[in-house]
């Protein structure tokens, strides 16, 4: 924020420039980019950086303490309607073949954005050590393209996924059943209350950016560690700020991403679950450069801007037709705004301040 201004006065031009500029679609991308990069020097990066070591520690120290007064999960219907209001069209308009609408691995010059998704799944094989013969539980599978592999990579593993989303969970079925797909199965659950059907007989659970949404670490790591066996490993990917966990709450207009696309959602630190592991040891940690999300979101972006034609009636729809360029444009700036965030590393695109990373928890 604007250090000369007040904050009513900030908070009504920001309003007035998002109304009447970008989302008319008046604002180039170049601008679009230095607003975000600006957002993330002067308030995001306030939010992280402290005086001493001993602050951080204690700001960190705070936040874990809040969390465990929370409920699991907060504002999930908001959460929900933002990315699930507009059909799965829109998404496979944008994302690549297998639908992963969470960061890839572009580990070779030159890569798709299918061979980044299929290059990032293979990981997480690896870092979970799946295998065939083990009874694997997926916790918000999206429209599943870790669970539909799984299944396919290791047929005679057990594999099901849980999805919040009954449109999800037929999409999934049908794909599972066009490839031959026999040992999968999907549930419809609100992961507040879910309760696996099998507790106690996993060998594996996996989750890739859902704990995101989540607040309760220490109720959640406790449901999940009983539902694995003994000896049981959780695998988690999930996006972080390398040091300090923070909330997203619109408090401003600029606020934006809080308010159209992340409602009650978290941004953990890199070892935020270190503190709610609980009847689990962390085995193993890795993490994921923040450049490769951002260039996932860019290739979503450059999908999504030469398929327009064909989402233009999705969107009209999803949103209403006098909402199209609005919401065309917001789509936009949610790919732009988290291309940037992943790419920022203080200005010099190293992608070393907001990242991925990856956990193998495992029950003694």
């Amino acid at each position: 924020m604007l250090g000369f201004i007040t904050k009513p006065v900030y908070d009504a031009l920001y309003k007035a420039f998002l109304t009447y500029g970008v989302e008319q679609n008046l604002i180039p991308d170049f601008l679009l980019r230095r607003g975000i990069r600006f957002l993330l020097r002067t308030k995001c990066l306030t939010m992280t950086k402290f005086k001493n070591t001993e602050d951080e520690l204690q700001a960190e120290m705070d936040f874990v303490e809040d969390l465990r007064t929370r409920a699991v999960a907060e504002q999930t219907k908001a959460a929900n309607e933002q990315h699930y209001e507009v059909p799965t069209e829109f998404y496979q308009l944008c994302l690549g073949r297998n639908l992963k609408y969470s960061c890839c691995l572009y580990d070779k010059p030159g890569m798709t954005l299918d061979e980044a998704e299929v290059a990032m799944l293979q990981v997480y094989g690896q870092r979970a050590q799946l295998a065939n013969g083990q009874n694997i539980l997926e916790l918000g599978c999206g429209w599943g393209s870790l669970s539909l592999w799984m299944a396919a990579t290791y047929p005679k593993a057990k594999v099901t996924g849980v999805s919040n989303s009954r449109t999800q969970k037929e999409f999934i079925m049908a794909r599972a059943k066009e490839r031959g797909i026999t040992n999968l199965t999907i549930i419809t659950a609100d992961m507040v209350v879910f309760q696996a059907p099998e507790a106690g007989n996993y060998d594996r659970i996996v989750s890739i950016e859902m704990f995101e949404h989540m607040k309760n670490y220490d109720v959640l790591f406790e449901r999940c560690t009983s539902w694995l066996k003994k000896g049981g490993m959780m695998f988690l990917h999930i996006f972080v700020h390398k040091t300090t966990p923070y909330h997203f709450e619109a408090e401003s207009e600029d606020d934006w991403m809080s308010k159209y696309f992340f409602t009650g959602g978290t941004m953990p630190s890199d070892r935020l679950f270190c503190f709610f592991s609980k009847g689990m040891f962390l085995k193993s940690q890795w993490r994921v450069n923040g450049v490769h999300y951002a260039k996932t979101c860019e290739d979503w972006l450059r999908k999504l801007d030469r398929n327009y034609t064909l989402a233009a009636p999705i969107l009209d729809g999803a949103y209403g037709k006098a909402q199209r360029t609005k919401w065309y444009v917001y789509w936009r700036l949610f790919f732009l705004s988290c291309s940037e965030m992943f790419n920022f590393d203080a200005g010099e695109g190293n992608g070393n301040e907001w990242y991925i990373s990856h956990y193998l928890f495992q029950k003694p």
